[in-house]
């Protein structure tokens, strides 16, 4: 049997990047399909993605890359979407994309926020992996709860109830999950330009009418300064306005994590607070500053989403959402069976509360994984009973523990080594101290 000859050979693309060429279209088509094809060798593409990491690429190249990578599989079309009423046109859609934290539990209350006022939120969430947690291991821990739906009860869930926060399917960029697992293993992970193509390849494939981004810099985010998050974001927009998606960005900070739990269980709880019209302070304001950004970019004006908090009507598109994947949304959640609490050292004020620290203490203590495959607590995690900016006493409790393997203490525990600080009242630090602005900027 005779093979096909290939329009390009893979050595060719490699040092046209390695030598600062711009890669032309057809080559990078050819190189994204051969590469899902297995003609493109793992070593290839790994030697392809090193050459992009050290020399980037430009905006027309990443564009046709991300397009590469959704024409590898499927598109969503939402379009038979309709509105209420006989003569309802298309229902707007809106997505928000998150780069991951510590605590960052937005999504929950967002979808079904947004919903409220008639756009539809096909929230596709993936799990945590390190020290970031995961949408669908939070909301497995709602008894019953299942993540994976068909794109037909995905487009029922929509009509009917206008949000769903499901599993991706296997059909969405599957160029984009051989190359991510690719880049987890040979140092390629940091480069921007393939950064912004993974989340925008599956994005822009979900079909979403809106799409703001959650983008986070500090010490529990990916991106650790705020130039490198900003880079991220601008390119991120473009590649979105470039295919015709309405999108928007929030740079927002992760030096501190959100609200006051991370890990699963907890985090239900503290988002279903939320939805109650309470909860922490900053998870109300990142909820309802990305609604205003959806809704804004669905056409949907003269609204104030805080309301639909405070009066209930949010908490009752969770509850139908829940229900509909068959969540239990008044059945308890799982309480760890074992608690360890560190207390403040002496009295001030705390002016620091790290985010990496914690979300490695909340990994360790068993709500996150290190490999895909790894199971996840739903009771263990990580509560704190102050944020910077508080006063405390010596001896109050600042963070508890919680596992159902209390043999994982001493680590969580060495992970918190320094991750916190409390300037004696009086003191100049303490006297002086402000925290830093949750929302950063916004990137239009």
């Amino acid at each position: 049997m005779t093979r096909t000859a290939e329009p390009f050979d893979a050595i060719e693309v490699i040092r046209a990047k390695r030598d600062r060429q711009t890669l032309t279209g057809p080559q990078i088509d050819w190189v994204v399909d051969a590469y899902t094809r297995g003609v493109v060798a793992e070593e290839q593409m790994s030697a392809l993605a090193m050459a992009i990491l050290l020399n980037g690429m430009d905006r027309r190249e990443i564009a046709r890359w991300t397009n590469a990578m959704i024409a590898s599989g499927e598109r969503m079309d939402f379009s038979a979407l309709r509105g209420t009423g006989p003569d309802a046109g298309p229902k707007p859609t809106a997505d928000k994309h998150s780069t991951g934290g510590v605590g960052d539990k937005i999504t929950l209350p967002l979808a079904p926020l947004v919903a409220v006022y008639g756009v539809a939120v096909p929230q596709l969430s993936g799990r945590g992996l390190g020290h970031t947690g995961g949408t669908l291991d939070k909301l497995e821990a709602i008894p019953g709860w299942r993540a994976e739906l068909s794109n037909a009860a995905l487009m029922d869930q929509l009509s009917e109830i206008g949000a769903v926060i499901c599993a991706a399917g296997a059909g969405l960029a599957p160029a984009d999950k051989k190359l991510y697992a690719l880049r987890d293993v040979t140092g390629t992970v940091e480069a921007i330009e393939l950064i912004a193509s993974s989340i925008m390849s599956k994005k822009i494939a979900e079909g979403t009418d809106t799409l703001v981004l959650d983008v986070k810099c500090g010490s529990g985010a990916f991106m650790k300064t705020e130039p490198m998050a900003r880079e991220l974001a601008r390119t991120m927009v473009d590649l979105g306005r470039d295919a015709g998606v309405n999108t928007s960005a929030l740079l927002t900070d992760m030096d501190t994590p959100l609200g006051l739990t991370a890990g699963n269980a907890i985090e239900v709880t503290e988002s279903v607070e939320v939805l109650a019209g309470g909860g922490p302070a900053d998870v109300v304001q990142l909820t309802v500053e990305l609604a205003r950004a959806m809704l804004a970019g669905a056409g949907v004006t003269g609204v104030d989403p805080a309301e639909a908090l405070a009066d209930g009507r949010a908490m009752d598109v969770w509850r139908r959402m829940i229900s509909a994947q068959g969540g239990d949304p008044d059945a308890p959640m799982a309480t760890a069976r074992e608690s360890h609490v560190i207390t403040a050292p002496e009295s001030g004020v705390l002016t620091r509360l790290d985010a990496m620290s914690v979300g490695l203490a909340a990994w360790r203590l068993g709500a996150g994984r290190a490999r895909k495959e790894d199971p996840v607590q739903a009771a263990a995690g990580v509560r704190m009973h102050a944020k910077p900016g508080d006063t405390v006493q010596a001896g109050q409790p600042l963070l508890t523990l919680l596992t159902d393997t209390p043999e994982q203490f001493d680590r969580a525990m060495a992970a918190l080594e320094g991750g916190f600080e409390v300037a004696g009242a009086g003191t100049a630090a303490a006297d002086g101290f402000a925290p830093r602005p949750l929302i950063i900027d916004r990137i239009d």
